[in-house]
């Protein structure tokens, strides 16, 4: 229904976005590597394609920088067992290029390091989608090293609880990352916190 949106980006964390168009604020879900694509942008223009999710019970707008990750959430929920929640975590643990690089090379183990991902279900999204994967094609994301500015603790610890981790395990997690990497990005900080919780 909604191609993208182009707007002034309002307010910005990990988890999400609010962009601001035509006087309306829309409340946008994001992965961590769209956060990553727009996270020094607050108050400029930006462009987020977009899939709104239609449930009779729900509805939801998710956001991508690029029509690549868009086209990857979409493939991953067409997976049964798959859902939104799901497939976001996968690009928040994963860029794009590493997940489709571990379903093209049938790497069940990377899959199921991610967050909610058991055996069956990395099986089953390498059995479907491997052959609806293009490897390659010269796409690719930005490097964590990228990010400039330091990571925020309380920013992580927001992300981690608005994809639905409890606040004393995100903050267990924050706390063996950080004594392990003190000077992590925010992208790495939440990246490594994801593999524990």
């Amino acid at each position: 229904m909604y191609e993208y949106i182009y707007g002034t980006l309002a307010e910005l964390n990990p988890a999400e976005a609010i962009l601001e168009a035509g006087g309306v604020g829309y409340k946008i879900l994001i992965s961590l590597g769209t956060f990553s694509e727009i996270e020094h942008k607050t108050g400029e223009k930006v462009k987020l394609y977009l899939y709104h999710l239609l449930r009779e019970d729900e509805e939801a707008l998710y956001g991508f920088s690029t029509k690549d990750e868009r086209a990857l959430f979409t493939l991953l929920i067409s997976v049964n067992g798959v859902g939104p929640g799901t497939a976001r975590m996968m690009l928040s643990s994963l860029s794009s290029d590493e997940l489709q690089e571990a379903i093209v090379g049938g790497n069940v183990a990377r899959i199921k390091s991610i967050k909610g991902i058991g055996a069956k279900t990395a099986e089953r999204i390498i059995l479907e989608l491997k052959d609806k994967i293009v490897k390659g094609e010269g796409r690719s994301l930005p490097a964590a090293a990228a990010l400039a500015k330091n990571p925020v603790r309380d920013e992580a610890a927001g992300a981690l609880v608005l994809l639905g981790f409890s606040k004393p395990n995100v903050e267990k997690a924050l706390d063996m990352v950080l004594r392990q990497t003190p000077d992590a990005t925010l992208e790495v900080l939440i990246k490594n916190s994801l593999k524990i919780l």
